[in-house]
Order: structure tokens, then C-alpha cells, then sequence
């Protein structure tokens, strides 16, 4: 589990942390192998006799005091006596409990016998789509399911696949003739993927729908709005009614990978694409606002029945159509799954995207609970997760891979935060309960050290698995900062543009993009005025404040990014407007993309990472700036920019004819490419540009620090210049 924050001290009360100008907040990967620092996680047996405050009920950690016959919680500071189990084992000279010698444990929970019949049919984990079978394991359960005017089920058992159809009625009650149930058993439409011959044939069988198909379900409509026959929504509502407790049977984990090739648009969940084509004349409405809601609350509804039912939806886009992705997102992020959209099938890495989900580890049934001690909460925890309707500060997440990351947003419980009681730093507890799938008979703490959750090559595997349930906690103590330049040189930048881009999101879906924008150049208009102010860098009320102004954070380095980052952020298609050219869809993706991304991974996103090279095996600069001058002075032939989606190689115009292109696979730049691929959670896309001969545009675009804010597309060579002028004439107004 790895925890960051924004700043590794505290603001001592409500007045510093709304006068510094930082959020105060953090960044958690519950799921990830190790800790920040690159610790892995101790190995604790038994969970379920793990202590638990009885007021707060957090868990005994390594920040406890423990006496001889009790111990005291160090969120609440309640005295807790130990049981007679208890005190035997914290009281043994034999060696130490891992949970009082480490800030971070993993703990396996008491078995289940009902969970770990091992050839139990239901502790499998069941995927539902058309996938690349080599990336399944011998012991999952496969399903295919298409879907038009109908929904066809395969039975996948027999070497002859066998379809079976179930109409979908035009009408809006969603209500099937048939229940699938009905049509199929589940036991007859859930397969073995050993069965790889006979799923590849049902593959091999799949068809469009014909011209006639879809002109007879195009000729039928509700309320005038036109149907082509994807009958998505009514799919996906029987589908989860299919997988879930309903007909008596729960599996270990199901995922579904559903695949869309434009807008549901017939029966229950379609949705109306005219509002994308009426946009221009909104009769005064903001077009980008009236986009980014969801139309229909179908959808959402339909993500918490997956919850429920224990159903993960990752959604494949495969269009370049609008699709209104605002209201079908809700399927993915609510329910834990991803969401990824390609402009065509001829350019998309959706076979390596979905290779890659389904090969890496991952945990499923998850529950998240934030604690923290007394003086401060959670105000607001941000990510891919159902909140748990009974208790706060709780999430629960149907699966979770290691690269899945939530942002959390503290507060003070009164405006005297820390002040009251500076003798004990605050203390953050994070818990993190989930199941992995281990095959029968393997050591399952050597599997989960090994990131092993039941994904895996076929020969690694038997045909038995058993579910265990494991409990991982992480306890921090935060030290409070006296004075603002603390908060300053402790600053994680990283993480400050991870919070600022989960509250932004929510702002621009609240009050559209250009509020959205305007919050966030406003909070740096703040933070500048707040750090002049602090370092008395600048007189507000002498007239020559203004040239005294530092609007690079020059005294405080750990701060001299964020203006950059800022500027970035807003330059993003995240933040343009659609008469900039931002596609309504394209921005739900980045959204569903930036709000799962760990703090690095989403500044490559943000502000990409050029580097130069000598030759192909001799790197030059590790970082450049982000325009054209930076190109020119440095002289080198050869650009690398990683824009963590995409990978551009590029040839300077002046480069030497003689060097190879493309990049040779033997060169260090290839190696540099291929593990940066192996790291990411989705497939970048590799472009290599040779200037002077192909078109440019695909690099030029990324040199942003020439361009305009306002993102018009014209290179002003004072871009991020003017931007960092227009901030210091912002600071004058904001300080009188």
C-alpha cells in the first residue's frame, strides 16, 4: 500500500491551512506491492485476532503503547484490555508480532469453509467478453454475450457453439420475454477457458447484424428518437441480473468486459445523441456544461445493481461517434473497472490493453475505511468506488489492480486543529480488506509476495482454487508543521496536482469547464500572493510591488513546478472548451483516465517528460522544456517524449540522414520504449516523427510552453511567459 501526501507535515490549524495555500491531502494505491518508499508489506497470520480499539475500532499498529495487560489506541487514545489469547501472544518472548514492529502489515484472515471448497464451482472468478484467450488462467470461467435487437448466449461447452436469443423489446421498461436464466443455465453458459478451441469457434462465428436487421430496428422509435439496434443498456441490466445472487449462485469474482461500437440506441438505457449535433444552437446554454452530465440516470442505477451483484465493467469505447460517455462512465467507475476509448479499430491497442488487465494481478471485494485520530477527517475521498450507504469514509471497490490509486481530501474538525493537544502528532489509518484467488494447495503467502492473485501462465495452475481473504493495513504518523515554510519545503508536487485534478473534474462536472478553469487559476493566483506575502518577498501596498513579485517560487524549489504543472493542467484537453476542439467524449475518457492515475503517472499525462539523445544508444538531456527554443538550443538529433498515452521519437530535421530510422529494436532508445510499455497500465501508442519529412503536428502539439493558455493552437513563443505575467497582475488585484 502506498501512501503519499500533498505535504509530509500538517497545518497546525484551520488558519494555516487555508493561509498556506496547499491542499492538504493524500494519494493511497491500497493494492500495490509495496509501500512509497519501496518496503513491502509484513506477513501476519490470523487476522481476525487482531486487536481493534472498542471506540474507533482501529487496528493495534506499530504506533501503539502496549503494557502488560492492555494497550492504548493511538487515534483516540482509548485504553483497551487485551484478551487472555491476546496477552498470551503479545506477551510471548518467543519474537515480536509483525503488527507492532512494522507501519504496515498484511494480514491473512481466519478461513471460510464455505469461501475454499476447493472445486467449489463458485470460487472461480467469471469474465464475460471476447478476449484473448492466452491471457486467461486454467481456472476461470468464460462467457460470450453479443448484443443488438437480441441478446445472444453461447454455450461454449460442446466442440459446436450454440446460440440462443433473447429479444429485447423497443420499448423503455427494459422488462426481457424470457429471463436468461430461462434461455441458458449459467452453468451451461459459463465455460472452462481450456475449452480454447471451442470459445475460438464460437468467436470465428460472431457476425454483424444484417443491413435488413438493422433497418427493421431502425424503423422503430420512442418519443421520435430513431433506433439502430444496440441494445446495450437492456444487455447489461439482464447480464448482471444473470451473474449476480439472483438465480442462488455468487461467484469468487465476475468481470465484464463490455465492448461498444457508438450510443446504446435501442430500448431500456438508449440514449439521445442529438443533444452533441444541437449543441451550437443551445439557445444560451453552455454547450460544454449541458455535456458533461448524464442525460439518464440508467446507468448509474444499473452501477450499484453491479455492485451488489459483486459485477466489475470495464468499458472498450471502439468508436469515433459521440457515444455520450458522461452517462454510460458510471458502469466503470462505480463498479471499480476501467474505461478506455479508441477513435477506430485499425489504431487501437485494445488487444494489448485488455492482454494487460487481465495478466496483472488484482484483488476483488474490496473495502476501504479511512481513519484518522482525533483533530482532523476525510473530508472527501476521490477515485473508482461505490461509497458504502451505511458507514463514512468507507469504499467499496468490486476489483482493484495495484495501479488503481484514490485521492483523499482532509479537514479540521474545528478551527483549532492541533492546538489543543501538540504533544500527539496526528495519526492516519488506512484499511484494506480483499480477497485474492490462490490455486489450491500453493503457499498463499509465497503467492501474494509474489503479486500473484490467481492470473498467470496455464502451466502454473491447477484446476482447484481457493479464495482468501486478507486484510492490509497502514498506519501513519504526520508530524505539524509550525510555520508555512515547513508546509512549503515538504510539499510533494506530485501529489498537489492529483488532488487539484480530482477537485477540478468535480468542479467542471458541477459548473462546467470554464468555472472549472477559473477555479483553478485562481488558486494559484492565491498561493503566489499567500507565498509572497509569508516570505515578505513584495510590499502590496508600495507601488513597485510589482517587479518584486516572485511568481517562480524561486525561494522555495520544492514549489517551482507547480506553475508549470498548473499550465499544463489547464491547457489539457481535460480543460479546453468544444469550440477548442475538445470532443465531449474525449474529455469523460480523460476524466475516468485522471482520476485512477497515480501521482506520476498522471504529471507524464499532464506535462510530458522530453528528453534528447546523442545517438540511438547515447541518452543527452533527461528533461527539456516543452518547446521549440529548448529544441533548437540543445542541438541534439534525436527527441524522446513521453506523454505516458503516447510515445513520440523524433528526428530533428537537422539530424544526420545517416543515423537509422526507425530505431533499430537492438538500440538503448528501444529498451527505454519497451519497459516504459511494460509499466504502464495501458498501452501507449508509439509514434516515430522524422522532421523535414512526415507531419510534425502529432510532436508540435505537445510543445505547449509557446502556446497560448487559452489554447487557441497559435504559438505566440510566450506562452507560458505571458501566462506567469498574467498570474502576477492577478496577485496585484487579489491583494488590494
Amino acid at each position: 500500500m502506498s501512501v503519499r501526501r500533498t505535504s509530509a507535515r500538517c497545518p497546525i490549524d484551520t488558519e494555516a491551512q487555508e493561509g498556506c495555500g496547499i491542499p492538504w491531502g493524500a494519494t493511497v494505491q491500497p493494492f500495490a506491492a509495496t509501500d512509497e518508499l519501496g518496503r513491502s508489506p509484513e506477513e501476519c497470520e490470523r487476522g481476525q485476532a487482531l486487536p481493534r480499539c472498542d471506540n474507533c475500532y482501529a487496528y493495534l499498529n506499530s504506533l501503539c503503547e502496549i503494557d502488560k495487560w492492555a494497550w492504548t489506541c493511538v487515534l483516540c487514545g482509548q485504553l483497551i484490555g487485551f484478551t487472555e489469547e491476546e496477552f498470551a501472544r503479545y506477551q510471548s518472548a518467543s519474537s515480536p508480532r509483525p503488527e507492532v514492529l512494522s507501519s504496515l502489515v498484511d494480514v491473512e484472515l481466519d478461513d471460510d469453509e464455505e469461501d475454499n471448497v476447493a472445486a467449489n464451482f463458485q470460487a472461480r472468478p467469471v469474465f464475460v467478453a471476447a478476449v484473448d484467450l492466452s491471457a486467461l488462467n486454467a481456472g476461470a470461467l468464460f462467457g460470450l454475450i453479443t448484443f443488438s435487437h437480441k441478446i445472444g448466449l453461447y454455450d461454449l461447452q460442446g466442440p459446436i457453439p450454440v446460440v440462443k436469443y433473447v429479444s429485447i423489446p423497443p420499448d423503455m421498461d427494459g422488462k426481457l420475454p424470457v429471463d436468461l436464466d430461462m434461455a441458458m443455465p449459467l452453468s451451461a453458459f459459463l465455460a472452462s477457458v481450456e475449452n480454447k478451441e471451442h470459445i475460438a469457434a464460437a468467436l470465428e462465428t460472431l457476425r454483424p447484424t444484417s443491413s435488413w436487421e438493422r433497418a427493421t430496428a431502425a424503423g422503430q422509435g420512442v418519443e421520435g428518437v430513431s433506433m439502430g439496434g444496440r441494445g446495450f443498456g437492456v444487455a447489461m441490466d439482464a447480464l448482471i441480473k444473470y451473474l449476480g445472487p439472483e438465480y442462488g449462485v455468487t461467484f469468487a469474482m465476475a468481470r465484464v468486459f463490455a465492448f461498444l461500437s457508438g450510443p446504446p440506441d435501442y430500448g431500456a438505457g438508449q440514449l439521445d445523441t442529438r443533444r452533441y449535433g444541437e449543441q451550437y444552437s443551445s439557445k444560451g446554454e453552455d454547450a460544454d456544461k449541458a455535456l458533461l452530465p448524464a442525460q439518464t440516470s440508467y446507468y448509474k442505477d444499473l452501477a450499484a445493481q453491479a455492485v451488489l451483484a459483486g459485477v466489475c465493467v470495464d468499458l472498450f469505447a471502439v468508436t469515433n461517434e459521440y457515444t455520450d460517455l458522461a452517462s454510460l462512465k458510471y458502469l466503470n467507475i462505480e463498479s471499480g473497472g476501467g474505461l478506455l476509448l479508441y477513435s477506430s479499430t485499425e489504431e487501437s491497442t485494445l488487444p494489448q490493453d485488455l492482454y494487460r488487465m487481465l495478466s496483472r494481478p488484482y484483488a476483488f471485494g474490496c473495502i476501504l475505511r479511512v481513519r484518522t485520530s482525533t483533530g482532523f477527517k476525510a473530508a472527501t475521498v476521490y477515485g473508482h468506488y461505490f461509497p458504502d450507504p451505511e458507514y463514512d469514509n468507507v469504499q467499496r471497490i468490486i476489483c482493484c489492480d495495484q495501479f488503481a490509486t484514490y485521492a483523499i481530501d482532509f479537514e479540521f474538525d474545528s478551527s483549532s486543529g492541533f492546538t489543543r493537544n501538540m504533544e500527539s502528532s496526528p495519526v492516519l489509518q488506512m484499511a484494506f480488506q480483499y480477497s485474492i484467488l490462490v490455486p489450491q494447495g500453493e503457499d498463499t503467502n509465497q503467492s501474494h509476495a509474489n503479486g500473484n492473485s490467481g492470473n498467470g501462465s496455464e502451466s502454473s495452475y491447477s484446476h482447484s482454487y481457493v479464495v482468501k481473504r486478507r486484510l492490509r493495513v497502514r498506519t501513519l504518523q504526520m508530524d505539524i508543521a509550525t510555520n508555512f515554510i515547513e508546509l512549503y519545503e515538504s510539499a510533494d508536487t506530485e501529489v498537489i496536482l492529483t488532488v487539484l485534478t480530482h477537485k477540478i473534474i468535480r468542479a467542471s462536472l458541477d459548473d462546467g469547464v470554464k468555472e472549472a478553469r477559473a477555479l483553478l487559476h485562481d488558486w494559484l493566483v492565491i498561493l503566489t500572493a499567500q507565498y509572497n506575502d509569508y516570505y515578505k518577498l513584495a510590499q502590496f501596498e508600495q507601488p513597485n510591488t510589482y517587479s518584486k513579485l516572485d511568481v517562480a517560487f524561486s525561494r522555495c524549489p520544492q514549489l517551482q513546478a507547480l506553475p508549470r504543472h498548473v499550465f499544463a493542467l489547464l491547457r489539457s484537453q481535460l480543460l479546453r472548451t468544444h469550440e477548442e476542439g475538445v470532443h465531449p467524449d474525449h474529455r469523460i475518457y480523460l476524466q475516468c483516465l485522471f482520476s485512477a492515475l497515480e501521482p506520476s503517472f498522471l504529471l507524464r499525462a499532464v506535462y510530458p517528460v522530453l528528453s534528447s539523445f546523442e545517438t540511438l544508444d547515447k541518452p543527452a538531456f533527461p528533461r527539456h522544456l516543452l518547446s521549440r527554443a529548448a529544441l533548437i538550443t540543445s542541438g541534439s538529433p534525436i527527441f524522446f517524449l513521453d506523454a505516458f498515452t503516447t510515445l513520440i521519437v523524433y528526428y530533428s530535421a537537422t539530424a544526420d540522414p545517416a543515423l537509422p530510422f526507425p530505431p533499430p529494436q537492438n538500440c538503448g532508445l528501444r529498451s527505454i520504449i519497451n519497459r516504459l510499455k511494460q509499466e504502464r497500465n495501458i498501452t501507449p501508442k508509439l509514434l516515430i516523427i522524422r522532421g523535414g519529412h512526415d507531419n510534425t503536428d502529432p510532436f508540435d502539439r505537445y510543445l505547449i510552453e509557446e502556446q497560448d493558455v487559452d489554447g487557441n493552437g497559435i504559438a505566440t513563443g510566450v506562452g507560458f511567459v505571458a501566462f506567469l505575467d498574467q498570474i502576477a497582475h492577478d496577485v496585484m488585484k487579489y491583494m488590494k
